[in-house]
């Protein structure tokens, strides 16, 4: 299989896991999570329960597809999108709907990380480009799952947004059985637990010395928090605002467009410019948008700064997974992308239960900024 043809079905399969996985959870699963009685505390952890699983999980899933190579992580991963949505009209109580959330993690826990690696292994010489395109085709799930779920719970109910994301799961692990990666060699000639786990704690502390993996995936970590922000509680305020189920679901769809169309061309001016200004430059739009979101409520306000909030976020994240990928050696290069998407949802949801919108809104806002300054000043000492 030739690597244009593995990159596109890759891509393919990426659409239609996103699309599953983003109709649950925008604006889907903050809408679901209130409507069995949960408080905004609940809420929080609820969307941020599956970002747990990437936090244990992700760094591990990226060192095993490594070892081990991509298609065996990406397999577990693909399926872990299929069929947890089909559990979900069954959930009646917050408890086992948390339960669920944590085991639907392992989707993105497992797959993200080991995709990125792929698609930085068949492009070396064209990362930053790759890469954009890889994530904007991923970004497509984002833009169409939160309009088709959105007005699905708002036409046929909760029951119908989530089997149809079952199903465009279920598709994706179709198209994935299609595609071929060509194994990596052999790096592990001893089975067991033993040579597993050293090999692992050999890649950890690799990444762990790597100051400019670890400076950027804690960059970008900033920007995950306002988007875990977004994605927990703009449902709950759209309602509050006035906005329907569907118009909630446009403004993620929005932003997910915005930053589908910015992503390979940002990625492209990385390879040209350099990832680190660009950075920078993203994290500051993300953190002016970001903060004045809760200061209106007008539906053509909110889908413009959902819009700013969308074009900075793929500058960031274009230049950070190429940046991680530049700074990686080959072998822990999974290991290194999964460093950088292992937070955020968490921390938004616990500033949020305590604090109206508009102060937390700012206080995250002000994170992003003095991450893009704290990256900026190491990275030139670097």
């Amino acid at each position: 299989m030739t690597t244009s043809r593995s990159f596109t079905l890759l891509c393919t399969v990426g659409v239609f896991c996103f699309i599953s996985y983003n109709m649950v959870r925008m604006p889907v699963l903050a809408l679901f999570a209130e409507s069995l009685g949960a408080s905004p505390e609940r809420i929080g952890l609820i969307v941020s329960v599956s970002t747990l699983t990437g936090v244990f999980l992700k760094l591990p899933s990226g060192a095993l597809s490594d070892i081990y190579g991509r298609r065996f992580l990406l397999r577990i991963g693909v399926v872990a999108f299929g069929l947890p949505p089909f559990l979900y009209p069954w959930v009646t109580d917050l408890d086992a709907l948390t339960a669920l959330r944590f085991f639907h993690g392992l989707a993105t826990a497992i797959f993200a990380p080991s995709a990125l690696a792929t698609v930085a292994d068949l492009y070396r010489e064209r990362r930053g480009a790759a890469l954009g395109t890889y994530t904007a085709s991923t970004q497509s799930g984002a833009l169409l799952g939160p309009f088709i779920g959105g007005y699905l719970i708002y036409a046929s109910g909760f029951s119908a947004a989530f089997v149809t994301a079952g199903i465009f799961g279920c598709i994706a692990i179709v198209i994935f059985y299609s595609l071929h990666l060509t194994p990596p060699p052999p790096r592990i000639q001893e089975k067991g637990m033993a040579p597993l786990m050293a090999e692992m704690w050999k890649g950890f502390r690799v990444v762990a010395k790597n100051r400019k993996v670890l400076i950027t995936s804690s960059t970008d970590a900033a920007r995950m928090i306002a988007n875990g922000a977004l994605m927990a509680f703009l449902p709950l305020y759209g309602v509050s605002a006035g906005l329907n189920p569907g118009e909630v679901g446009l403004l993620f769809t929005v932003q997910a467009l915005t930053s589908l169309v910015s992503k390979p061309i940002m990625g492209r001016v990385s390879d040209s410019v350099g990832r680190q200004p660009l950075i920078v430059i993203g994290l500051v739009i993300c953190a002016a948008t970001f903060v004045c979101i809760p200061q209106v409520s007008m539906l053509w306000l909110l889908l413009l700064l959902s819009a700013g909030f969308g074009f900075g976020e793929a500058v960031v994240s274009s230049s950070s997974s190429a940046l991680v990928a530049d700074s990686s050696e080959f072998k822990t290069l999974g290991a290194g992308m999964g460093i950088g998407h292992a937070s955020g949802p968490l921390l938004a949801g616990i500033l949020i239960a305590h604090l109206n919108y508009a102060n937390a809104f700012a206080i995250i806002a002000g994170l992003q900024l003095i991450a893009a300054v704290v990256f900026w000043m190491t990275m030139r000492r670097t």
